[in-house]
């Protein structure tokens, strides 16, 4: 958010909500179509009408859009807003009552639109890196705290908890990937805390799962296969197939990390038997398909020295699909350690050589670490 003062009452309102621009104007045409009003907005109107400046006369239909959005009148929303002077009689319950009100408009589809607008930071940290959209998911977080936080409506919290965590795990994967495994840890930590309120055991046991992944990092690898035991015993038949299907896929790389064979194949083995022939639109997100799978399996038998892991991650190279930038930083570091393996040092390197080149571009501090790690070896 810019920090220069408001110009209108809509742009503070707008700011309030911890919202950009684009994202008002997504969130006010789901309002329009949901509540039935023929008000719009384009992207360029609505710079003019935040800037005091509107372009001729507001049309009523969208002069009632804003004013059922913002419950104010419109003459108000497009003048200046209120500065406060020291002799004004401050109302100390204004901003919780603001914030209560915001609480009480969520509603469905208001929930919808915040799990797509996490779906679209995802696809742009697995495509551009952590780097380039780490502030806007904790702006995001900021924003949906406010909400639960307020909410008294029955079956509205849980739904925000719920997403809260959700948000929480994608931010403590791109801190461990950016190597700030500090903040990584308190951001599982939140995540685990906001699941335990959403009622959903599929979220408290992907919550403490991911948390796994930190411990992993650390070295603490017998803690990591511990707390994947208890959050698949925890994930019973009503948890999502998928789900259970990425826990034991999860479990065979702690048990892997490790030094566990027997055991870890056996998880993915398990894993592969769980995946469902159509493994997405499930909550909580996880990216599992057979491809992902085979992916994870290459780097546990790359872990092991086994020849196979060779044929299983050039497979899974040629299948992966290309947005999934970190993703395949990953495999290549895994296909260059199985090459180097089996002394093909040459072909090694220029996997190590690419993985190096991709880590740079997402701002991996993780993969980076690894190819580095590699490549004094080959």
């Amino acid at each position: 958010m810019v920090d220069r003062p408001a110009r209108t009452l809509l742009e503070h309102r707008i700011r309030q909500r911890c919202m950009t621009f684009e994202e008002f104007i997504e969130h006010a045409e789901t309002f329009a179509r949901d509540n039935h009003e023929p008000g719009t907005l384009s992207l360029r109107h609505l710079q003019r009408l935040v800037s005091g400046r509107p372009l001729g006369t507001l049309r009523p239909a969208t002069a009632r859009l804003l004013e059922r959005l913002f419950n104010e009148p419109i003459t108000a929303l497009l003048a200046p807003p209120k500065t406060k002077t020291a002799n004004e009689d401050e109302d100390p319950t204004a901003e919780l009552r603001q914030l209560l009100d915001a609480a009480r408009r969520v509603d469905r589809s208001t929930i919808n639109l915040l799990h797509q607008q996490l779906d679209g930071i995802r696809r742009l940290d697995r495509r551009l890196g952590s780097i380039i959209v780490r502030d806007e998911l904790k702006t995001k977080i900021r924003q949906v705290e406010r909400l639960a936080t307020h909410s008294l409506a029955p079956g509205t919290r849980e739904p925000l908890a719920a997403l809260l965590s959700e948000m929480h795990t994608l931010a403590g994967w791109q801190a461990l990937d950016l190597g700030d495994i500090s903040d990584s840890w308190q951001h599982y930590e939140h995540s685990r805390a906001t699941a335990a309120q959403s009622d959903s055991i599929a979220h408290e046991s992907h919550a403490a799962a991911e948390q796994a992944f930190v411990l992993i990092d650390a070295g603490e690898t017998s803690d990591a296969i511990d707390l994947l035991d208890s959050a698949r015993r925890r994930a019973d038949v009503t948890t999502p197939q998928v789900l259970r299907a990425w826990l034991a896929a999860a479990h065979g790389e702690a048990l892997a990390a490790h030094g566990n064979r027997t055991a870890s194949l056996h998880a993915f083995d398990h894993a592969a038997e769980l995946l469902p022939d159509d493994p997405t639109d499930k909550r909580p997100y996880v990216a599992l398909d057979p491809i992902h799978l085979a992916r994870w399996r290459g780097h546990a038998l790359a872990r092991f020295g086994d020849p196979d892991a060779t044929a299983v991650l050039t497979d899974a190279l040629t299948r992966l699909d290309p947005s999934f930038v970190r993703a395949e930083t990953a495999l290549r570091v895994d296909l260059a350690t199985a090459l180097a393996a089996t002394g093909d040092t040459d072909e090694a390197r220029i996997h190590a050589d690419h993985a190096a080149r991709l880590a740079a571009q997402v701002g991996s501090a993780r993969q980076r670490r690894r190819v580095k790690t590699l490549l004094t070896a080959v």
